[in-house]
């Protein structure tokens, strides 16, 4: 099958990934954007998979004042290279990240740090499980995904802190 530029490019806008990916899922999917964005997502995650034991090392940290200045967070998002950490697309996840933990204030980044408290719920005392604030049809763990496909590195939420007026 024959894919036109028109439809790559907008794979492209959708997806972030590179022309010739873009090309090959759409040519997989018979033209199908919105099959050829599924089967972009799950490539993206079996890279992402691949690379879930590499060290990371360098990041950012990236703070967020919401309400006036009422409620604020710090998240460390740590990746492999200083040079990944400087890309436009690795400071807007941290900022969407921080967002996130001022908005939903999470207790944990995943459910494996619950200890016995059973009173606790993954989707809403775990950052990673949670509905992510722009779109609540994604998790944070699918919105960090999809970055490590895109990117290329391991993406790692190191720690994070949400502070509150009148809060302990």
């Amino acid at each position: 099958m024959t894919v036109n530029v028109e439809s790559i490019k907008a794979l492209r806008e959708l997806s972030g990934a590179g022309v010739m990916d873009c090309r090959t899922a759409l040519e997989d999917s018979g033209g199908d954007i919105e099959e050829a964005h599924k089967i972009l997502r799950t490539k993206g995650f079996e890279a992402a998979t691949k690379r879930s034991e590499k060290t990371t090392n360098e990041g950012i940290i990236e703070a967020y004042i919401h309400g006036g200045g009422r409620i604020g967070a710090i998240v460390e998002l740590n990746c492999e290279t200083d040079f990944v950490a400087r890309t436009d697309e690795f400071r807007s996840l941290a900022h969407d990240l921080a967002m996130q933990v001022a908005a939903m204030s999470p207790r944990y980044i995943s459910p494996d740090q619950f200890g016995d408290d059973a009173s606790l719920t993954p989707a809403q005392d775990s950052l990673l499980y949670q509905p992510f604030i722009k779109d609540q049809g994604r998790t944070i763990n699918d919105l960090i995904n999809d970055a490590r496909g895109k990117i290329g590195e391991n993406i790692q939420v190191k720690r994070f802190v949400r502070f509150a007026l009148g809060e302990e």
